[in-house]
């Protein structure tokens, strides 16, 4: 729905018209729509009428209805963006305060089980995703996004078109990668599901990508089939991708630069998970003397 469209109120047409304005992306404005409609079904009344109470009632219902802390935050985020530029009124959202999200450690797998779990993904389109996912360290969107005219075999490189935070980088593209690549795009040429200078992964119709929740579909029955134990999403390559460089000693700034990390500390979190390392480290207890 468009703020052109007649059966829109003029509150969310200017709501729309204010995110388009600041060129949003259509996911995250569907999220402040809904947040914003939530709110007003929870009071019951035009969300425009409400009051800082108000507002900060509707945060102790989120809070006590068990509400995860990023879900909280992003409820937070859009009634902050309706308040304080749609109806220009920052003061109702006084008493509404953002809360700590807990930092929890990403779930690695191990090489072997990398193994398993490409070999395990059924066919080789979605093994080929898998592998572009952990060898090149993408994105389950940055995966699906990708075209034929993205790989750079000269450079070697793989193009990411506005990636997350709307930037476009550069990724790593191995030579067993490529080998990979090339031999899915000579099968899906011959099948005839992959168009000239269209998606790398095409979905059923090749107008269309593969859909990220079609791949995130694909890992969880792959590690289901590799009887790996440990809850794994296509992130959960990413993670394994970066801690992997990390344990071969590959500079830190090198592994932000590929993952596309504005902030070191992001990619600092991989080193509390780097096994290897950490095995490496002599503790102190080692080098107390003896009697």
């Amino acid at each position: 729905m468009t703020s052109s469209d007649p059966g829109v109120s003029p509150l969310r047409r200017r709501m729309v018209e204010d995110m388009r304005m600041r060129k949003f992306a259509p996911k995250t404005q569907s999220g402040y729509l809904r947040a914003v409609r939530q709110f007003a079904k929870f009071l019951g009344r035009s969300p425009d009428t409400a009051t800082v109470e108000d507002l900060r009632d509707y945060q102790l219902h989120l809070v006590d209805h068990g509400t995860s802390p990023t879900s909280l935050n992003a409820a937070i985020s859009a009634l902050k963006f309706f308040f304080e530029v749609t109806l220009g009124q920052p003061q109702l959202m006084a008493r509404m305060q953002p809360v700590r999200v807990p930092r929890k450690l990403p779930v690695i797998l191990s090489p072997q089980e990398v193994r398993r779990l490409i070999a395990a993904a059924g066919n080789l389109k979605h093994q080929t995703a898998l592998s572009v996912a952990y060898g090149a360290g993408l994105r389950v969107s940055e995966v699906v996004a990708l075209k034929v005219s993205d790989i750079d075999s000269q450079r070697m490189t793989l193009r990411i078109e506005q990636g997350k935070g709307r930037k476009d980088r550069y990724a790593m593209l191995s030579p067993v990668l490529l080998e990979r690549l090339r031999l899915w795009w000579r099968v899906a040429r011959a099948q005839g599901s992959m168009l000239d200078g269209g998606w790398l992964f095409p979905g059923m119709d090749p107008v269309d990508p593969l859909s990220t929740r079609q791949l995130n579909r694909v890992v969880h029955a792959a590690a289901e089939e590799a009887q790996i134990g440990k809850r794994v999403t296509m992130h959960t390559l990413r993670h394994s991708f970066a801690t992997h460089l990390l344990e071969q000693k590959v500079d830190i700034r090198v592994i932000q630069v590929l993952l596309g990390h504005k902030q070191l500390e992001t990619t600092a979190l991989y080193v509390q998970v780097a096994t290897d390392l950490l095995r490496e480290v002599i503790s102190p207890l080692e080098r107390l003397p003896s009697e």
